[in-house]
């Protein structure tokens, strides 16, 4: 049910950052020159539904019940006066006072001055108060309002001519990554759902389990079908989880995005996560409400029915173990997609239902099965300190997008270095927890593994310095960039370009072909790249004969008011533009039909595809090869 909850919490949250809400009243806005810089802005409706319009000369609690908000202090309005007929009502929902209404066709006008240039267009947020019978609504419209004479400094959207399909060169990206990609997806909530087998929550579940279906069925066989039934509806309800996420796939191109990289959620999941962790280490117990569990377990009963409910009273009491582990699964795949969600949530239900059917049909298998005891508590401890250097990386990602340059690369490995020297003490016995035993034996497998996080904690320490040692590449993608740093410049984050039209100019200026790096702060296959592949000799040479231009999508700065715009995508969806991260994102999906980072891209200076995009290329020489068939298409393209 915490997974249900997850999901479920995530679709709030969707559905709160929808761009565009549905208005009792639809508004048109335009404009008219009146002066050198003054327009004279003009807000129109039809009123078909003949709501009561409340005049701009209401107010409630001095509120004023229409209002203009721009989004540039340096532009300056004046009051807002309208043009109708207007007639006087007595309101049944403001205890019968008198009020100002247009029942009808009613125009709101507005002056705006501008100090500086003038954009080409005005984005305004207009908000309007309307009444019917007993009904209020107070509803606010976004217009983007064209300027004559205005000078556009936004970055064009829209790439015209460019044939995605047949690039100069052969050579690139042929559909079999995003196969690759969902395959290890699926093994990777695979693997997530035998750790959540290993916990306190699931693991003494399985003999009670398969043993209750085996003995106290009417027949031998029908307990089998019955236990298979129960293992595969684990499987039904972990893999239900993604539904919502189809049903949202037409909100927004770059929703997935926007979800994974919301510095809330982040921030959310971070206090989740600790919250979690401090349950692990034994100080508190995680439990729902009990009437959720007893609602379901009163449904159970014989045949499926009963079985399907067995095994949602099951995800229920377990999600205390299971939550951390699956909510890290939701978050690191939420910006790849529905798919890949539900690749995800598929193989994590496979994992925790698989050992249910495979018992049932082999039950001598039980007495294999160690015995439950003190080492069902260390793997929870464990995982606690595993959930404390996940937590940060979702901090890590908030303070990335929204740039509070509050965690830096260095402050991140030193917490991790910490974390984990805990996590060694704790192994080794040197310190315990609430539900750990003065007397308990630390055994050699213990033993083992308590080394192997200490030399894992080793190797992490270089990650603090300002040495040509501090890349540690093992754990690319976790912490922020190298250039994200306390030391005064190891690298310059300011490089490359990140801006398309810039890098164009300078393309045609040199005579160079463009890559263009679809990338993100938050991602983690992107700090790989940069730090594992970009880095090899033979990249690095050829990535100097391009111009190399990185387009962040979920960077959270927002634009100014002269770039902001919205924008109607190809497939009839409106879209604001409002931060960084919104356009390149909108970028991508426009012209390259692609949402997952890292995504390249190789353009000519005439902006011509010279090879097919490609994605995460973890191999160097792959990546080399793709680059030099650019060059060699680029070539060809100059004869």
């Amino acid at each position: 049910m915490h997974k249900l909850f997850l999901t479920a919490f995530l679709f709030i949250t969707v559905l709160m950052a929808k761009s565009q809400e549905q208005v009792a009243i639809q508004w048109d806005g335009h404009s008219e020159k009146i002066g050198e810089k003054k327009f004279k802005l003009i807000f129109e409706t039809k009123n078909e539904g003949h709501w009561e319009i409340y005049s701009p000369e209401v107010k409630f609690d001095d509120l004023p019940a229409v209002l203009l908000s721009l989004n540039d202090s340096t532009i300056t309005a004046t009051k807002i006066t309208a043009e109708g007929i207007s007639t006087s009502i007595k309101s049944s929902i403001f205890e019968g006072k008198q009020f100002n209404v247009f029942k009808d066709k009613v125009i709101f006008t507005s002056t705006v001055e501008f100090q500086g240039n003038i954009p080409a267009s005005i984005q305004v947020k207009l908000t309007a108060s309307y009444s019917k019978g007993d009904e209020f609504s107070s509803d606010e419209t976004a217009l983007n309002i064209p300027l004559e004479g205005g000078i556009s400094k936004a970055s064009r959207i829209l790439i015209t001519n460019l044939d995605i399909n047949n690039p100069l060169q052969n050579c690139g990206g042929n559909g079999e990554e995003q196969k690759s990609s969902l395959w290890r997806i699926f093994l990777l909530g695979l693997l997530g759902g035998f750790v959540a087998l290993l916990t306190p929550c699931v693991f003494p579940m399985i003999p009670l389990t398969v043993s209750f279906f085996t003995k106290h069925s009417s027949n031998k066989g029908s307990g089998k079908k019955l236990a298979i039934a129960y293992g595969f509806f684990i499987f039904l309800i972990y893999t239900s989880f993604s539904v919502p996420f189809h049903l949202i796939g037409n909100v927004s191109p770059t929703i997935y995005n926007d979800i994974a990289t919301n510095v809330y959620l982040n921030i959310a999941f971070f206090a989740i996560f600790i919250f979690f962790a401090i349950s692990f280490f034994g100080y508190y117990e995680i439990t729902l409400p009990g009437n959720f569990a007893n609602t379901t377990n009163s449904k159970q009963g014989s045949g499926l029915a009963g079985v399907f409910f067995m095994a949602l009273t099951l995800a229920i009491v377990s999600f205390s173990c299971t939550g951390p582990i699956l909510g890290t699964l939701l978050v690191g795949t939420a910006t790849e997609g529905a798919w890949p969600l539900t690749a995800g949530l598929a193989g994590f239900g496979l994992a925790l239902g698989l050992p249910f059917g495979l018992f049932a049909l082999f039950p001598q298998w039980l007495n294999s099965l160690p015995k439950s005891g003190g080492w069902l508590n260390t793997v929870k401890v464990v995982l606690g300190f595993v959930e404390l250097a996940l937590a940060l990386k979702f901090l890590s990602n908030a303070d990335l997008v929204a740039h509070w340059s509050i965690l830096k690369r260095e402050i991140f490995f030193g917490i991790w270095i910490i974390i984990f020297m805990g996590l060694f003490m704790y192994l080794m016995g040197w310190i315990r927890f609430a539900h750990d035993y003065k007397g308990d034996i630390i055994t050699r497998g213990r033993k083992v593994l308590a080394w192997a996080i200490l030399l894992f904690t080793l190797y992490l320490i270089p990650g603090i310095t300002n040495t040509k040692y501090a890349n540690i590449s093992l754990v690319s993608g976790f912490p922020p960039p190298a250039c994200y740093s306390i030391y005064k410049e190891p690298v310059n984050c300011e490089t490359p370009l990140k801006d398309y039209d810039e890098a164009l100019k300078l393309s045609k200026e040199l005579n160079k072909p463009i890559l263009i790096d679809f990338t993100g702060w938050a991602c983690v296959n992107c700090r790989k790249m940069e730090e594992n592949v970009w880095t090899k000799a033979q990249v690095q040479q050829l990535m100097e004969k391009y111009i190399l231009v990185s387009l962040y999508v979920d960077d959270k700065q927002v634009l100014p008011a002269s770039q902001q715009q919205v924008y109607v995508t190809k497939n009839g969806t409106q879209v604001n533009i409002q931060t960084v991260g919104n356009k390149w994102g909108l970028f991508q999906t426009e012209n390259f039909n692609a949402t997952s980072q890292p995504w390249y891209v190789l353009m000519s200076p005439n902006e011509k595809l010279l090879t097919h995009p490609v994605g995460y290329t973890p191999d160097a020489d792959a990546y080399a090869q793709w680059l030099q068939c650019g060059l060699d298409a680029f070539d060809e393209e100059k004869r």
